[in-house]
């Protein structure tokens, strides 16, 4: 059995990649009350608007005039008491050799990739560069390094057009159908094979919708919220029946959390059935995957109602078929990380979207 780590009672040297991301940015915050040796990196790219990115390290307590100075490339590392912040691209392969090198880490937390389905439609090479080519470097950084647990971000994406609900772990995600899913599920694929190669115990997260205060701009909350109250028309897609397991910010760094002190063992992983044939793996791996997700699924037309209960108006709807790389519905199965943390997220869309129309007004004023 590999040993327990204690998040709450020992102090660890912990790197969260992604640090200036959404969940990486809370995540930290969760974290810095332990008194962890914590560094975080993040290229601060501008796939939205990296403004939000810089405000984030400022309200983990960076200076803002050195958080400017690096937005304009004069500093590419920051430093306050027990947290280190580096501007350092994952697919830079020696830059992340060297921090490896420098540090030794007992537990990578990864956060960072190029996210977004309909992005990776028009911009395929940037999702090779950072989900794959990246997720290399970190692998070998861990390897080389005896890095206790590697905890990666994975998605629903990779369920692509499962029609079976809710969605299991246990479940096959053979048929991606977005290259962003694509690349998840080769970093759960790769991932494993580190595990089972070197030994290194790591686990997938399969995030379901998250929201929250200080979020992606891109998504669809978020676009909603600046339209309505705007009183500007939003498109809806799927006339509205779309179903999404809406998972608010501090469930999911609850679970994370919770993940990183569970390293899991050769004992976690099943044989896996592969086919009517009972053909059975050998391999095997300290891996694990879990979801991650509200368990309640949400139709888009009672999530549009909450937006509006919380911003006072009314939305001017223009009701649209399915897009492309678009799913009807996301439905996590939850059963396995209850069982092996116990936990489960279960903050109410209501109460979510009311903290993040609350925090979206006072921001943008």
């Amino acid at each position: 059995m590999n040993q327990k780590l204690n998040i709450k009672n020992s102090t660890l040297n912990i790197l969260i990649t992604g640090a200036a991301g959404f969940i990486g940015f809370y995540l930290i915050q969760a974290l810095k009350q332990y008194g962890h040796n914590m560094v975080g990196i993040d290229n601060l790219n501008d796939y939205y608007d990296p403004q939000l990115k810089l405000d984030r390290l400022k309200a983990l307590g960076f200076n803002g005039e050195d958080v400017e100075k690096m937005a304009e490339g004069k500093h590419l590392k920051l430093n306050i008491q027990n947290l280190e912040f580096i501007n350092l691209d994952l697919a830079d392969r020696a830059g992340i050799e060297n921090l490896f090198k420098t540090h030794q880490f007992d537990v990578v937390v990864n956060l960072g990739a190029q996210a977004g389905v309909r992005y990776s439609i028009d911009n395929p090479h940037a999702y090779v560069d950072s989900n794959l080519v990246g997720f290399v470097n970190i692998l070998e950084g861990c390897r080389h390094s005896q890095v206790k647990h590697l905890v990666y971000a994975s998605s629903s994406s990779v369920y692509g057009m499962n029609v079976k609900q809710p969605f299991s772990t246990d479940d096959r995600v053979d048929y991606p159908i977005s290259l962003y899913a694509a690349t998840k599920k080769s970093n759960e694929l790769m991932a494993h094979t580190y595990s089972h190669l070197y030994g290194i115990p790591t686990t997938g997260l399969r995030f379901f919708t998250v929201y929250g205060p200080m979020g992606r701009p891109d998504m669809a909350y978020f676009k909603f919220t600046k339209a309505i109250l705007e009183g500007k028309t939003i498109d809806v897609y799927n006339n509205g029946e779309m179903q999404r397991d809406f998972t608010y910010i501090d469930d999911i760094v609850e679970g994370v959390m919770r993940v990183m002190e569970r390293p899991p063992s050769l004992d976690d992983e099943k044989l896996i059935i592969q086919n009517s044939k009972l053909n059975i793996t050998a391999a095997k791996a300290s891996y694990k995957v879990y979801n991650i997700g509200n368990n309640q699924p949400v139709t888009l037309s009672r999530f549009i109602t909450a937006i509006e209960d919380a911003c006072g108006k009314k939305a001017k709807e223009n009701l649209m078929p399915m897009q492309a790389g678009d799913v009807p519905i996301t439905y996590a199965d939850v059963d396995d990380l209850i069982a092996d943390t116990g936990f489960k997220p279960s903050t109410s869309i209501e109460e979510g979207i009311g903290k993040f129309v609350e925090w979206y007004k006072e921001y943008y004023k």
